[in-house]
């Protein structure tokens, strides 16, 4: 007699994108609104300047605050997604990002904003990595997630390059604090749409694997420690007590992590990934793709509204070329994988990459026109290599660790973007003002901005492009396009 076994129940799909518009419609609502929290306030900056009363090392921590966080927790957030249910983690994001945006109106001071961006970093990381995997979970055939990811991924993209158009046509009306507090109505929505369309978890579907809560707690601070030792090196000396102990305190920290993920039996970063050359060199281009793009938009919004006088607007809408090259250049990096394959790929993204930003340190005193040209061979170089290494990085994983792939892509991307924005924070202090003045600046401050700002993306040139070409040179010579499913 043959026993009989429960099969579990069949989990819900769509035959269609039209048939699935609820779900996929909240989700990419939900990973647009992290996205372009990102770059929102970017455009705002000046203006947050002047209403706090912030210095230019307070100011990248604006930004950087919500990289930071929102970075270190990434694969985390997936793990424990993975454990107690992706769409009950998703939802929880929502409503705490929605709720933490509302809080905006108590601000009264910049570390106040700055432990409110840090906040809703965590909260993204709750929503970041699950957004994906619940879009791909929406449907069987292969053909229909990949062209729900395809939105998905353009939507982000959308969502990241926008942030600061979308900022200067809301501070043309309105003041800056309704840049967060509209956060709360999108993730509403999101949440509406997420709860009635996208199916529960089954039980068999999920994990029991432990929370690696130390790894997050010492990955968060070896990065924070790293980015404020450039801050503290400015504002109390580059041998003061707090500056050193802050360099140390990364270094222990770094090493804590990696000895804790090396013995943890349910690591929250697998390190022997990266005995793999190509997941390495992937992740680390990653870090020299967003160390570029978030040091060029950092600096050239301080650019446009200081020394050009430009309104947050018009400002904003500098960023077009960016934004237009970003989603035209998708056919010339995929020609140059499939033509050279991955290492000579983003060899020569690297090397745009590295070319436009010493173009940029010319190019700052030169006009408009000649930062525009720039930041589009910047943006093709982008395109090239955030491409290349996003299939190369998840081609490289196991079948069963594509999501841990995608996780790290991003989390080396958030990393990144931290860097960049503390380099080119840190410099602009250092070379031309840790303070930034009301109103507008004499010739001879803006003279010396333009000085301040050849130097900083001179530097920037050479670390992206050492760093780009350090992960290039590890990749193979895969032809590879399309991420495979």
């Amino acid at each position: 007699m043959t026993a009989l076994t429960a099969q579990p129940a069949p989990a819900r799909t769509y035959s269609s994108l039209r048939a699935a518009w609820i779900p996929l419609f909240a989700l990419c609502l939900a990973f647009f609104v992290e996205m372009v929290d990102n770059t929102l306030l970017t455009i705002a900056l000046p203006t947050i300047g002047r209403d706090l009363g912030s210095g230019t090392t307070a100011l990248q921590w604006v930004t950087g605050a919500y990289s930071l966080t929102f970075g270190g927790l990434l694969l985390t957030a997936g793990s424990m997604a993975d454990r107690i249910g992706r769409r009950r983690v998703l939802l929880w994001g929502l409503g705490a990002f929605g709720a933490i945006s509302l809080a905006v109106v108590l601000v009264e001071s910049a570390g106040e904003l700055i432990a409110l961006r840090a906040a809703l970093g965590l909260a993204a990381a709750a929503m970041a990595p699950i957004t994906n995997s619940l879009v791909f979970r929406l449907f069987e055939d292969q053909a229909l997630r990949m062209r729900a990811m395809t939105v998905m991924i353009v939507v982000g993209m959308s969502g990241f390059i926008l942030g600061p158009v979308l900022g200067g046509s809301v501070l043309t009306h309105l003041r800056w604090e309704w840049l967060l507090v509209v956060n709360a109505p999108i993730a509403l929505i999101a949440w509406i749409g997420v709860r009635l369309g996208v199916p529960a978890d089954r039980s068999e579907d999920l994990t029991t694997d432990r929370l690696d809560l130390p790894g997050a707690v010492f990955s968060i601070a070896t990065i924070g420690l790293a980015c404020y030792t450039l801050t503290s090196g400015i504002e109390h000396g580059w041998t003061s007590l707090v500056t050193v102990g802050s360099a140390l305190g990364s270094l222990l920290a770094l090493v804590a992590f990696v000895r804790h993920e090396r013995r943890t039996a349910e690591p929250m970063l697998d390190l022997t990934l990266f005995a793999d050359g190509t997941v390495r060199g992937a992740a680390i281009a990653q870090v020299a793709t967003s160390i570029a793009m978030a040091g060029v938009m950092f600096g050239l919004i301080l650019h446009y509204q200081y020394a050009y006088g430009w309104s947050p607007m018009k400002a904003g809408l500098a960023n077009l070329p960016m934004i237009v090259t970003m989603i035209l250049a998708t056919p010339v990096s995929e020609g140059l994988g499939k033509r050279f394959g991955h290492r000579i790929a983003c060899l020569i993204g690297a090397g745009l990459l590295a070319g436009s930003l010493a173009g940029l340190s010319w190019g700052v005193d030169h006009g408009y026109v000649a930062i525009a040209a720039c930041v589009v061979v910047m943006t093709v170089g982008l395109r090239t290599v955030m491409t290349i290494c996003a299939v190369a990085l998840v081609d490289a994983m196991p079948a069963n660790r594509t999501s841990i792939g995608t996780a790290l892509n991003d989390t080396a991307q958030e990393v990144g973007t931290s860097v960049g924005t503390a380099i080119v924070g840190t410099m602009i202090a250092a070379l031309v003002t840790s303070t930034l003045p009301a109103g507008t600046w004499s010739s001879g401050l803006v003279a010396s901005f333009f000085h301040g700002e050849r130097l900083t993306y001179a530097v920037i040139a050479v670390v992206v492009g050492v760093v780009g070409a350090w992960g290039a040179l590890t990749l193979t010579d895969s032809h590879a396009v399309e991420e495979a499913h």
